[in-house]
């Protein structure tokens, strides 16, 4: 007998990859999370039968939600990250000795707890003494602060369930408020490919645009996600991902990535043509 995970892409496109074990299972107050041992990726990391992470190519995803905010501002000293509650993102912020402290508000401490079981390649720097773990909504979290944090990285699942909040204009602004003069909001912004996906990536950034005075898209080509295709937004009060980005700064740091160079930064900004024509009309 073979065994197979399945995710659906759309009601006519489904992904599959075939499993050695299942390894973990358990429904959280708010998800069910489960992990699998695959063939060709490693352990797999699901929440409500979507891919969040494998081992194979969790990289990409972390490489380019971190770097690109840290490379266009290295002064960047106090961050949040909201979700992300494999580790990834933290692992790579833990990187830069710059930093100061790190926030991370995660809402599902199962989550969290099954990466630390499982996943100890995104979660081994959960416990770095920069970093702080929440388990709370990062919507409440953030609600009231002001000029506190040089970065926000919202390192969520898609717009449904407890992720649906972080896509909302009143987030947004909440974000805006809690950064500093400088500050960095990134987000992961879905995919650009699928309607139901391209139609929440339009209306994220439609929302950030008109809330920050610089508000740009960035692509990665991710194969566990939906199309391979994935999006982030960039959302600052003053800098801009290329006109103020300093590829020598960042190499001069030494940084060893699997995924992130200083060129791809700057080309991972350039857009095909109709990803540029959704988000300038706001339509599919």
């Amino acid at each position: 007998m073979e065994l197979w995970y399945t995710e659906n892409h759309t009601e006519t496109v489904k992904f599959s990859i075939k499993v050695k074990e299942h390894l973990y299972t358990k429904a959280s107050p708010f998800q069910q999370i489960d992990v699998f041992d695959t063939y060709e990726f490693g352990k797999l990391l699901t929440i409500d039968g979507l891919v969040m992470i494998t081992e194979k190519d969790e990289f990409i995803y972390h490489d380019m939600i971190t770097h690109v905010p840290m490379a266009t501002n290295p002064n960047i000293k106090k961050v949040l990250v909201i979700g992300g509650g494999d580790g990834g993102t933290v692992r790579e912020l833990t990187r830069y000795k710059t930093i100061e402290k790190i926030d991370m508000v995660e809402i599902d401490k199962v989550v969290v707890d099954a990466s630390r079981e499982h996943f100890n390649i995104t979660a081994c720097k959960l416990d770095d003494p920069r970093v702080s773990l929440y388990f709370e909504d990062g919507i409440k979290f953030v609600e009231g602060k002001e000029n506190m944090y040089d970065l926000i990285i919202v390192d969520s699942t898609d717009p449904i369930g407890p992720g649906e909040g972080l896509f909302t204009t009143e987030f947004y602004k909440n974000c805006y408020k809690a950064l500093t003069e400088e500050g960095i909001l990134v987000n992961q912004n879905e995919s650009p490919y699928y309607e139901d996906d391209a139609r929440e990536m339009i209306r994220a950034s439609q929302k950030i645009k008109k809330i920050f005075p610089v508000a740009e898209v960035y692509q990665a080509h991710i194969p566990t996600y939906p199309s391979g295709h994935w999006l982030f937004g960039f959302a600052s009060k003053k800098l801009h991902p290329l006109k103020d980005f300093n590829a020598q700064k960042w190499n001069d740091l030494g940084l060893k990535t699997k995924y992130y160079n200083t060129d791809l930064h700057k080309g991972s900004f350039a857009l095909p043509n109709y990803v540029k024509e959704m988000i300038e009309t706001g339509t599919i």
